[in-house]
């Protein structure tokens, strides 16, 4: 089958790629650009699907991101998957059968929730696109039994959200701490404090042995009756499509210093689904699944990639300062940098069990820094952050 020209195809049509689009007419691109998402939606935002929008309900115009107006309009084909890819050849392929040839390709497909093992019985719900939160939404009524499997930063949300909408939360995780992979246990047994506090009933270093339509049955014999299960236990990187071109796909796809796959020109990964080094940190490959962090991959890509197309080499390597949030009804983050890349952490400033700022260090400079609380140190912090790697690099 012959393959249609469709200029640069960005593969997904969420936050990265949307802006990666819209970088490519910044940066001079005048050509064909289509964007492929699986999902039937305009892009949105996300990070209101476990907060607002589950609280107080809403639709695709509560969350739909804004677009750029361009003399050159983008191409959208939505509700198509790409199933495969040929790097070699130029080309993806959709599931519908229709071939896009592309100058240029920009993969933005993000991830997916991670799911329990299908020999669990019972509906379980999960939280990462709109017709998920609309579709749980409905369920978080007053007095309804909610269960929330996993203590990251999703399931808190989650459970944080169905509290204030009046439910019974229970949180289960094999984890001992919420979020002490990302934030670390000194972090993680203050935010178990608080949520706690609040109402939500914790069941950590267990696991799920079985699931019913009433509710779910812990590792150390524990049967919790529920209402409603969320599953909020991670996610896996959408990178099937790539599979048989020679990249490293074991977590989300590797890119270069330059963000391109594998270090192929003409081609570049943005997103939760991009693993790449950061130049404020070292040369380790990472994925970081931040809203920001979408954004600034994608601006730089688009760049990076017209210059591959134009023969023009890259000015320098990609590096951020990443920074997140993440609001859990009586718990309000706010965090700089990378904490889990830290060997020692400290509180810098405040109480931490009211307002305080925690540092997070590797070799004796700071990786990130967390506020709980301090929003007017937001910018202090970020200097003293952005100093602190600028001064050596870490290891």
């Amino acid at each position: 089958m012959a393959a249609d020209d469709a200029g640069i195809v960005v593969v997904g049509a969420g936050l990265a790629g949307l802006r990666t689009a819209e970088g490519l007419r910044r940066h001079g691109w005048e050509g064909l650009v289509t964007i492929v998402g699986d999902e039937v939606h305009m892009p949105y935002t996300r990070p209101p699907l476990s907060k607002k929008l589950l609280l107080e309900g809403g639709d695709h115009a509560s969350v739909e991101l804004r677009r750029r107006d361009s003399e050159h309009p983008l191409q959208w084909r939505l509700g198509r998957r790409v199933v495969a890819s040929d790097l070699d050849g130029c080309s993806v392929t959709l599931d519908d059968g229709t071939v896009l040839g592309y100058q240029g390709l920009v993969a933005a497909t993000g991830v997916r929730a991670r799911r329990l093992p299908g020999s669990l019985s019972g509906p379980r719900a999960v939280l990462r696109t709109l017709d998920d939160a609309q579709a749980l939404t409905g369920r978080l009524r007053p007095g309804a039994r909610v269960v929330v499997i996993g203590a990251g930063f999703i399931g808190c949300e989650v459970a944080g959200t169905a509290l204030s909408r009046g439910c019974a939360v229970s949180v289960v995780a094999i984890d001992e701490l919420p979020m002490v992979a990302p934030l670390g246990p000194l972090v993680g047994a203050e935010l178990r404090r608080r949520h706690a506090a609040a109402g939500v009933n914790f069941h950590l270093g267990t696991g799920i042995i079985s699931a019913d339509e009433g509710g779910v049955v812990l590792s150390d014999g524990t049967r919790l009756e529920a209402d409603v299960v969320v599953e909020a236990i991670g996610s896996q990187p959408a990178t099937e499509w790539l599979a048989g071109n020679g990249l490293d796909l074991a977590d989300g796809v590797v890119c270069d210093e330059f963000l391109r796959l594998g270090g192929r020109k003409g081609t570049v990964g943005v997103g939760d689904v991009a693993r790449f080094p950061n130049a404020r940190y070292d040369a380790t490959p990472r994925r970081i699944e931040h809203w920001q962090v979408a954004v600034d991959t994608g601006l730089y890509a688009a760049a990076s990639l017209v210059g591959d197309l134009a023969g023009r080499p890259p000015e320098k390597p990609f590096g951020v300062v990443p920074t997140f949030w993440s609001d859990q009804a009586s718990v309000s983050i706010r965090a700089l940098g990378q904490p889990a890349l830290a060997t020692d952490v400290e509180v810098l400033e405040g109480d931490l069990s009211g307002e305080a700022a925690i540092g997070y260090r590797r070799d004796g400079r700071l990786v990130g820094v967390l506020l709980l609380g301090l929003p007017k140190r937001m910018g202090f912090y970020l200097k003293h952050l952005t100093d602190d790697l600028a001064a050596a690099p870490t290891h």
